[in-house]
C-alpha cells in the first residue's frame, strides 16, 4: 500500500496504551468517539480526535472515506492456525457427533494423522492454492496478519515442504492476502511404526529445520496420544539452545502439568488451555507467558472452553485465535472467535478485541501493529456497525464491511 488516505467520522478503536495487559486494562480500548484516522505508504499518519473532519490537501491525498460514525479498528491478528492443510475430516465429524472421542479417534490412525496422509499426497500446488484460499476468507473477515503452522509433514522432508509452502505465501506479499508468520509445529503427533521417532525429530528433524530457517518459533501438542511433557520438554530445550523460541498446545484435554513448566521456562504462549487447573492458572498470572484461547475448538467438538474469566481475575496475558485446522476447528473468522470466546470463555466484547488485536501481534513478536497510532501499520477494518459491541453480539456473518492492511 503506498497511496494516501484519509478515514474521517469514525469510531476509533485504537486501542492505545500498553501493549501488554491484565486485569481491568483489558477492557480499554482508547476509544475516540469521532475521529480521523491518514495513513500513507502503508503506515499510520495522524490519529485526530475532532467534531468536524481536518483539513487535507485533496491533491495530496487518493482517497477520502466517510466512516459515517462506524467503528474503525485494528486489523485482527489470528495467532494460532493450521491453516495449511490438504483433505477433508468430514467423517471423522460426524463420528464426534455419533459419540466417538476425539483422542480415540487420534489412537486409531485417524485425527492429526489422516490429515497428515492428506499432507503428503498433496502436490505443492495443491497444498497453496489451498492455502491461498483460506487466507483470502481470513482477510475478507477482517484478518490482517494471520500464523500458519507446519505440523502435518511430521519428517524432516514434509514439514520443510511445508515450511516451504508457507513461506512462498508470506514472501508472495500477494493482494487480498493477510500478512502471514510462519511456525514450525514439529511435535504434532507421534508417527507410528517410525522407530526412535522423537529422537530423531529433536535431533535430524531440528537440524533440518534450523539450518533452513533460523530462529523460527517451535510448537508442540502435549497431550495423552501426543507428546508427552518430557518430550516436549526435551524438543524445547534443545530448540532454546540453537536459538527457537516455542510455544506449546497443553490442557486441551487434560492438564498434564505442561503449562507450568512452559511459563517458568519463558514459552511464548501456551494455547488451548480448555483443562487448565489451579496452578495452570497461577503460572500464566505471574508470567509474561501469553494463554491463547481457541475457543471454537468447543464450540466445533465437545463443548468444553478455556476459564476465560478465570484466567482474566488470575491476572494472564491472553490472546484469542481461531485455530483454523480441519479436525477441530474449520473456522477463518475471527468475529465468530469472539462471539464465542465472550459466551463460552466469559469475556466481554471489550477484552476480546484486546486479545484479537493487539495481544495476538505480541503473541507473535510484532510490536508494529494492533493500535491505530501514527507508525503503526495502517492494518485497519471498518465495520458495518457503529457499536463494537456486536463484535460479541452478532454472529453467523462478518460485521467487516472494509479491510487496509500491507
Amino acid at each position: 500500500m503506498t497511496a494516501g488516505a484519509w478515514i474521517v467520522n469514525a469510531r476509533v478503536l485504537t486501542l492505545a496504551g500498553e501493549r501488554c495487559r491484565r486485569g481491568a486494562a483489558l477492557r480499554e480500548l482508547g476509544v475516540l468517539a469521532r475521529g480521523h484516522v491518514r495513513f500513507e505508504g502503508g503506515v499510520v499518519r495522524e490519529v485526530v480526535e475532532s467534531a468536524s473532519a481536518p483539513r487535507m490537501d485533496r491533491g495530496e491525498v487518493e482517497e477520502v472515506v466517510d466512516a459515517g460514525g462506524r467503528v474503525l479498528m485494528p486489523g485482527f491478528v489470528d495467532c494460532h492456525t493450521h491453516a495449511c492443510w490438504a483433505g477433508s475430516r468430514v467423517d471423522e465429524w460426524l463420528d464426534l457427533r455419533a459419540g466417538a472421542k476425539y483422542l480415540d479417534i487420534l489412537a486409531r490412525g485417524g485425527g492429526i494423522m489422516s490429515t497428515v496422509r492428506a499432507v503428503r499426497d498433496a502436490s505443492p500446488e495443491g497444498l497453496s492454492a489451498d492455502l491461498r484460499a483460506r487466507l483470502r476468507r481470513m482477510r475478507r473477515c477482517g484478518t490482517t496478519t494471520c500464523e500458519v503452522k507446519s505440523g502435518y509433514g511430521l519428517s524432516a522432508e514434509h514439514e520443510l515442504a511445508m515450511l516451504a509452502c508457507i513461506e512462498e505465501t508470506r514472501r508472495a506479499d500477494e493482494a487480498g492476502l493477510p500478512s502471514v508468520v510462519s511456525t514450525a509445529l514439529l511435535g504434532h503427533a507421534i508417527e507410528p511404526g517410525v522407530p526412535g521417532f522423537v529422537e530423531r525429530t529433536v535431533g535430524e528433524t531440528l537440524d533440518r529445520i534450523r539450518s533452513a530457517y533460523p530462529g523460527i518459533t517451535l510448537d508442540a501438542y502435549c497431550e495423552r496420544g501426543a507428546w508427552s511433557l518430557d518430550e516436549c520438554a526435551r524438543l524445547f530445550a534443545r530448540g532454546r539452545a540453537l536459538g527457537h523460541p516455542f510455544r506449546v498446545h497443553a490442557d486441551q484435554f487434560n492438564s498434564l502439568g505442561m503449562t507450568p513448566w512452559a511459563c517458568a521456562h519463558g514459552a511464548r504462549s501456551v494455547d488451548h488451555l480448555e483443562a487448565c487447573d489451579d496452578a495452570g492458572r497461577a503460572a500464566l498470572g505471574a508470567s509474561s507467558t501469553f494463554g491463547v484461547l481457541l475457543p471454537c475448538c468447543g464450540f466445533h467438538t465437545d463443548g468444553r472452553y478455556a476459564p476465560g474469566r478465570a484466567l482474566v481475575e488470575a491476572g494472564a496475558l491472553l490472546a484469542l485465535a481461531t485455530n483454523c485446522n480441519p479436525g477441530s476447528a474449520p473456522c477463518v473468522d475471527m468475529g465468530m472467535v469472539m462471539a464465542l470466546a465472550c459466551r463460552g470463555c466469559g469475556l466481554t466484547p471489550a477484552e476480546a478485541i484486546v486479545m484479537g488485536t493487539v495481544h495476538g501481534a505480541e503473541v507473535l513478536g510484532l510490536a508494529d501493529r494492533g493500535q491505530i497510532a501514527p507508525g503503526q501499520r495502517a492494518d485497519l477494518v471498518l465495520l458495518e456497525t457503529r457499536d463494537e459491541r456486536d463484535l460479541g453480539y452478532a454472529f453467523g456473518a462478518t460485521l467487516v464491511e472494509r479491510v487496509w492492511g500491507v
